[in-house]
């Protein structure tokens, strides 16, 4: 299948170099959200939609305002929705029939309601406790009105099984083809999920918020910004299971890495080098692991 890489809205926290590890203390950071479009006989697939259409359109409704204006601060536009940037490939809305979840935070779900013939797959847990609406941080981090008129709901309980290198997985998604599986990585929410795909010639796993700095998965030595160490702690559901897959994930690096391409959700570098990888030749060589230089992503 052909694979698209889309950042569809970035996001700029305050702190640059302590957040997103590049040069200069002031300004703003840039953090990716990292989408995927998977082009397959039933039809467009998209991984994660990061804000939508009515975040841009109503963002004092849709999202709350610490999160909108002072943790994360979306540089919101309508150019840069799912929806926008797919129509400029030639797609329309009704090509997409299905979306895959990692989970239902605030800039992962926000462009549910732009794709109203898709259906939606996530995780069982992911979709009772962001139902639920029982704690303050979970009413601020899932925001019912992104989704509120999605009927289409394919949930999933993991189950023992043949497993993904090592991890529980769902195999099977309901309508989708093989070779998309829902990896459990429990821990920033607790229906938190990769999503692994077959590219054929190996594997991409989207790691989601399992992990939010490159560094995370330097297998020499572990780095990671105080300002995203500080936000994952804020947003985590359970501290112990995220360090669990965190060391999984770094595990599964070494010992895989040339089968498995790990990538998260908002390091705008991976979304860089992938993005600019995906513009090359299918025949362009390419030494494993590495990719070309890019330049850094402007806001």
């Amino acid at each position: 299948m052909r694979i698209h890489h889309l950042n569809c809205t970035t996001m700029c926290p305050p702190g640059r170099r302590l957040t997103d590890g590049r040069r200069g203390f002031t300004g703003p950071a840039a953090l990716a959200c990292h989408c995927l479009v998977l082009e397959t006989p039933r039809g467009l697939v998209l991984v994660d939609t990061g804000f939508g259409l009515n975040d841009v359109y109503a963002p004092r409704v849709r999202l709350n305002p610490l999160f909108r204006d002072v943790i994360c601060r979306p540089a919101l536009s309508e150019e840069a929705t799912a929806i926008r940037q797919l129509e400029r490939m030639g797609f329309h809305a009704s090509d997409v029939r299905d979306i895959v979840l990692t989970h239902l935070d605030f800039d992962h779900a926000g462009g549910l309601d732009d794709f109203p013939h898709a259906r939606v797959h996530v995780l069982a847990e992911e979709y009772r406790v962001a139902t639920a609406q029982k704690s303050w941080l979970d009413r601020a981090r899932f925001r019912p009105m992104q989704w509120s008129k999605e009927t289409r709901w394919e949930t999933y309980v993991p189950h023992r099984g043949e497993s993904w290198f090592g991890f529980d997985c769902v195999r099977e998604l309901s309508g989708l083809p093989p070779e998309i599986l829902l990896v459990p990585l429990v821990g920033h929410t607790l229906g938190h999920a990769g999503v692994a795909i077959d590219t054929g010639d190996g594997w991409l796993l989207h790691a989601g918020d399992a992990y939010f700095y490159h560094g995370e998965m330097d297998l020499d030595r572990y780095r990671c910004t105080a300002g995203l160490r500080g936000y994952q702690k804020l947003m985590q559901k359970d501290g112990w299971m995220r360090w669990y897959n965190l060391r999984r994930l770094r595990e599964l690096v070494q010992r895989h890495g040339d089968q498995v391409k790990v990538f998260c959700a908002h390091d705008s570098l991976e979304f860089e080098r992938l993005e600019e990888r995906e513009k090359l030749p299918p025949d362009f060589p390419i030494q494993p692991g590495l990719v070309a230089p890019v330049p850094s992503l402007h806001l």
